[in-house]
Order: structure tokens, then sequence, then C-alpha cells
């Protein structure tokens, strides 16, 4: 028996015992967790178009109508502004707005949501000012809303970053008592950055109070999910960490909300994280300075316009009854209003005070903070003389 083989004996077999082959491991390795329960669906959820929608309350479908329309209108509109000079870059949720919504309304008040730089609509969906939901794509302060105000994370711009953070509220929040979940959104991209396998690892070994929303709109810019992954679905990758899997029709909002609402209420009552991906499709580019026709097909573009998430959901509303021409106008006339007001108060020069650079940076400012305070407060008084 050589070296290897004695010291592999030596750790597996009880002192004085006769070394055996084994097939398996011994018995010190026991799975953490039966694997089974935490397997997603072998195709993505839906409710619209199914018996099960038959249980579908009225008034949420009218509200999921409504706040869509407003988020379709509400992405237009960003987008124009962006061809104005009036953003720097949009990144256009148009063909996800289920997912936007659905988000929004699975969160109680108390609960936070950390948004990706997509999620302006999230935002939005979940009473947030319209024009402080744009501030920092305008590139005009830090975020342009106090995120402990209205429980929303500053919309998070490098990859994945804003999963950790997630974790780590949810976890304080869970070790003080507080009755919160944290709802974390990252696209498809997301997924391929070590901060999202940090954040599933540390929220399952602590069963923090979190959720994992994945919108997989099928690229990373212009690099498709094959070329990140050869993993069944993104829902699969749960599994390695030891919680749920989830996989929803990302366009069929009431599956959406119905899969984010019980995930929200399993994290709440001490049941651990979920991760949930969103099969859905950006219909758009990747933001205004991308040109999608260099990696994919218009052919493809149109496909998916056939299961736009509005179209799915009116069709709904109109076999049921619940939607006529009158209430389609109300709403669209509502979301035009927004729109309207949004073009007003974008259109006007804002008055920005450059010291506020130095603010919300640290609770307390560093020497070096200081510093670059004096120099530039230094200079401004200089440029305000000459």
């Amino acid at each position: 028996m050589d070296s290897l083989q004695q010291r592999s004996s030596t750790v597996q077999e009880p002192p004085g015992a006769v070394p055996a082959h084994r097939h398996t491991p011994p018995p010190a390795w026991q799975p953490r967790t039966d694997p089974a329960p935490l397997l997603p669906e072998a195709e993505p959820l839906r409710v619209l178009g199914t018996e099960a929608v038959a249980d579908a309350d009225p008034a949420l479908l009218l509200r999921l109508y409504a706040e869509l329309i407003r988020g379709r209108r509400y992405n237009t509109q960003a987008t124009a502004l962006t061809k104005q000079g009036r953003l720097a870059v949009y990144p256009s949720t148009t063909g996800q707005e289920a997912c936007e919504i659905a988000a929004a309304l699975a969160l109680e008040e108390r609960d936070w949501l950390f948004p990706s730089y997509r999620d302006t609509l999230a935002a939005v969906a979940r009473g947030l000012d319209p024009v402080q939901a744009l501030t920092l794509l305008r590139g005009d302060w830090h975020t342009g809303y106090d995120p402990h105000e209205h429980r929303i994370a500053p919309l998070c711009t490098p990859l994945a970053t804003q999963l950790p953070h997630a974790v780590g509220l949810a976890h304080a929040a869970r070790l003080k008592g507080d009755d919160v979940v944290a709802l974390a959104m990252v696209g498809d991209g997301g997924t391929s950055e070590g901060d999202f396998h940090e954040a599933l690892n540390f929220a399952a070994v602590w069963q923090a109070p979190v959720v994992f929303f994945v919108q997989n709109n099928g690229f990373a810019i212009s690099v498709p999910l094959a070329k990140q992954t050869a993993a069944p679905s993104l829902a699969h990758k749960a599994v390695g960490y030891g919680m749920p899997g989830r996989l929803v029709d990302g366009n069929d909002a009431v599956a959406v909300h119905q899969v984010l609402t019980e995930a929200v209420a399993r994290a709440r009552r001490g049941g651990g994280p979920t991760l949930v991906e969103a099969v859905t499709y950006r219909i758009d580019a990747h933001t205004n300075a991308d040109d999608a026709t260099r990696y994919r097909a218009a052919g493809e573009v149109e496909t998916w316009r056939a299961h736009d998430p509005i179209l799915l959901l009116e069709r709904e509303l109109t076999e049921r009854g619940l939607l006529d021409e009158d209430g389609r106008r109300a709403v669209a006339e509502a979301a035009e209003t927004m729109a309207a007001e949004l073009r007003e108060r974008m259109n006007a020069d804002p008055v920005l005070d450059p010291m506020e650079l130095f603010s919300h940076v640290y609770a307390e400012q560093t020497t070096q903070l200081r510093e670059q305070a004096a120099q530039l407060r230094a200079e401004l008084e200089a440029e305000g003389e000459a």
C-alpha cells in the first residue's frame, strides 16, 4: 500500500480497523438537504391561459394590467428622453414589465427591494417618484432618493453586488427580530458574477429571509445565455446551495406575482431563501448605446412580441368581461398623464450643488474627503470671483 492509500485509510477508517474498498464515502458524509424538493419546475410555471387563472383575484388582475400599461409608457418615455439628451443612458425593461411590476407588488411596505440598474420600473411601481428613479441615470446625484425612506436600495450598476447587500440586510433583520424580507433583482448576466454565488451561499447557510429574482432576458448585453452556463436552467443553481429553485414564465404577470408572493411568505415565516428565475425577453436593446441587431435576428424579437405580457393579460381580462374599451382608454390616459408629467419635469434643468459630491459617502467624512471638499470649494469660489 503506497503512502497516499495509507493516509486515505487513516482518515477514513477507525484506529485498528482493516482498510476496505468502499464504493461510497464513509458514513461521515451525508446529504445535508434532500435535493428533490429543491428542484424547480420542469417547465416555466404559467397561470394565464390555464385552468389556474380561474382562482386569480379580479382586482389583482386589473391592478397588474394598469401597472403594466403605465410601465410600458414609462419605458418608452424614458427611452425618448435619452434621444433628447435629458438622460445619459436608459436600460429599458420593455417586454419585461411583468417581472418588474410583480416584484414591487409582492413586497410589504416594511420589506426591502434591491434593484439592478435595469429595475427603475420596479422602483417606480413600489411608489418611488419617476424622476427620482431616473436621477442616477441622468448623472445628477448619487441616487436620487433616500433608500431608507422608500426601502429601496440604490440602483446598482455593478453586476450583482446588490445581492450580498440584500443578504446582509435580511440576516441583520432576522437577528434583530424584525419581520422583514429582502427581494434582490438581477439579470441572467449577473448570475455569472462571483457576488451571485457568494450571496446564495451565505443566504442558505444563514437561512436569511431573502428572495433572489433572476430576470433571464436571454442576453448579457450581447452574450447569449448558452455561452454563460450549461445548467438545465438558472433556477437549478439553487439546489447546489441548499435552497428551492422556482422557474416561471416571466411574461405571465399573474404567475410571477404568485411565485414571488409565495417565496416572500416562505422567507418571512423562517423558511429561508428562494431563487426564482423568470424566463422573459428584452425587446429593446441593452441600453440606448447598444445595437442589438448585431447579435440577434429581428425574427427572434417578433416571436417574443407575440408573447407580450400586456397582450397575455389583456386577453384574459377581455374574455372574463373585466376590461372593455372604456377601461382600456382610462388606463391609457392615466399612463399618458404620468408620461407627460415625467417629460415636463425632466425637461427642466436641475439646480445642482457640486459640494454634494461629498455627502453620504461615509457617515463621517474622512480626512481625504475633507481635503478634497476644501479644494473644490476653493476652486468654485475662485471661479465665482473671476
